[in-house]
């Protein structure tokens, strides 16, 4: 038998293959160990957090506060925070008294949210003032609530039939609408805006807590706005709606006062009834988009129906969002096609000035469909002083458009927004509840 080698020797002479895995394995224990160190350093320097601690918030923040008093309703021209939700509802109120103290009430509740404060105090034994979901104190968070009045509530109401501001309608259904029934409508609408979500969900059940015996909820769509970093120079551009497009560009400067006088507000001009001047048309629109169809359209394609760049938003043949298209030079559509979203929403001609509107839009999100295809979209909110000439001539230009293959209209409605209240001694809708009151204009 031959001599066994020595045990040092047998270690030496181990598989080169082996004593990668050895080192390898060393490697990876030291690694791991710096590692822990790192997570160890870095939990050290966030102090004492866990996961279930909520995000931080700024001060700055939850303290904006849009003032409530003003001759219009905040929430229009209002710059449009991260999160909106527009419910529609229908008013339980069957004579002017009724309905007066409603729109107290409705004032009162709107003021107290939209201003922050903390609720009152009640009996342990009883329900709480508040739902509690914001805390012990009502922050304001940029909250702002505007209130519309639906065809429906005039119709439905003699002693206020008289009064139906001149363009307001039922919303009627375009060749590619499929509207359904329970997301239509109403004779109240009430567009939250705040910087979350959940600031607009608690405004939303503060008010039907407090009004139970006059508003009934009929359908609610929640959206949000991509926030977006400012670039070198401080500007801003335009949110991204969901099907990659920024969603804005051209929209009229609502700081411009002059400019919203003429194409937002209600006024002397308008022969409207004396007591709508200073509110608006709010035309509000539930539409879905078929984003998976859209995914798989080329990128070209995709621009050639919407008539923009994706990525830069610029008008085909421009290099910047800004860019002002000039239509006289293509005649043809040869650089923007003639049915191009932007060209027939806008063809940019001096008889087309007046049919000008100011979009609020959100995106939104609400799950799976039934066939299997995410339920998403657009929940489009406009505002004109003649709702004829607004909204219902640019969706008529629009009617038959190539994006209507990729898009599909559910829900929404036409409302009246009412005048602002003046001060701390007026409400939402005061003019409107004393024309009431006097009753129609006698005939001589």
């Amino acid at each position: 038998m031959g001599r066994k080698p020595p045990i040092e020797a047998a270690q030496t002479d181990l598989p080169k293959t082996d004593r990668r895995k050895l080192l390898l394995g060393m490697g990876v224990a030291a690694g791991s160990a710096l590692t822990s160190v790192a997570i160890a350093d870095r939990a050290s320097a966030m102090g004492d957090t866990q996961v279930t601690d909520a995000p931080a918030s700024h001060q700055a923040d939850v303290d904006q506060r849009v003032p409530f008093y003003g001759i219009h309703q905040a929430g229009i021209v209002t710059p449009r925070p991260a999160a909106g939700m527009l419910v529609s509802l229908d008013v339980i109120a069957d004579t002017p008294a009724d309905f007066d103290r409603m729109l107290r009430l409705l004032t009162q509740r709107i003021v107290f949210l939209t201003q922050g404060g903390t609720p009152p105090a009640f009996d342990p034994k009883l329900p709480p003032s508040d739902s509690g979901i914001l805390g012990p104190v009502i922050h304001p968070e940029n909250l702002t609530i505007t209130v519309g009045l639906g065809d429906s509530l005039f119709e439905t109401r003699p002693w206020l039939k008289h009064l139906k501001p001149r363009h307001l309608q039922r919303m009627a259904q375009f060749r590619n609408d499929a509207l359904v029934a329970d997301l239509c409508h109403g004779d109240i609408s009430l567009q939250f805006c705040a910087n979350t979500a959940d600031t607009n969900i608690h405004a939303l059940r503060d008010i039907l807590k407090n009004m139970p015996e006059y508003l009934v909820p009929r359908w609610k769509q929640e959206g949000r706005v991509p926030t977006i970093l400012p670039k070198p120079d401080g500007t801003v551009e335009s949110a991204r709606n969901f099907l990659g497009f920024r969603d804005g560009s051209a929209n009229p400067h609502s700081g411009n006062a002059a400019l919203m006088n003429e194409i937002v507000w209600v006024s002397e001009a308008h022969a409207e009834p004396d007591w709508a001047f200073g509110g608006t048309y709010q035309a509000v629109r539930i539409i879905r988009n078929f984003v998976e169809r859209w995914d798989r359209t080329p990128l070209a394609e995709q621009e050639r129906i919407v008539g923009r760049m994706k990525m830069s938003g610029a008008p085909m043949g421009g290099t910047a969002e800004t860019d002002v298209p000039d239509y006289s030079k293509d005649p043809d559509g040869k650089r923007t096609r003639l049915d191009a979203h932007i060209r027939l929403a806008n063809p940019r001609t001096p008889e087309t000035q007046k049919n000008l509107i100011l979009r609020r839009p959100f995106n939104y999100s609400n799950g799976i469909t039934k066939n299997g295809q995410l339920d998403q979209g657009l929940l489009f909110i406009a505002y004109q002083a003649d709702l004829e000439r607004g909204f219902i001539t640019v969706q008529t230009r629009l009617d038959g458009e190539p994006l209507e293959e990729y898009i599909k209209p559910i829900g929404g409605g036409y409302f009246f927004v009412l005048p602002g209240a003046r001060d701390a001694g007026d409400y939402l809708g005061r003019k409107l509840v004393e024309a009431a009151a006097a009753g129609p204009p006698t005939r001589s």
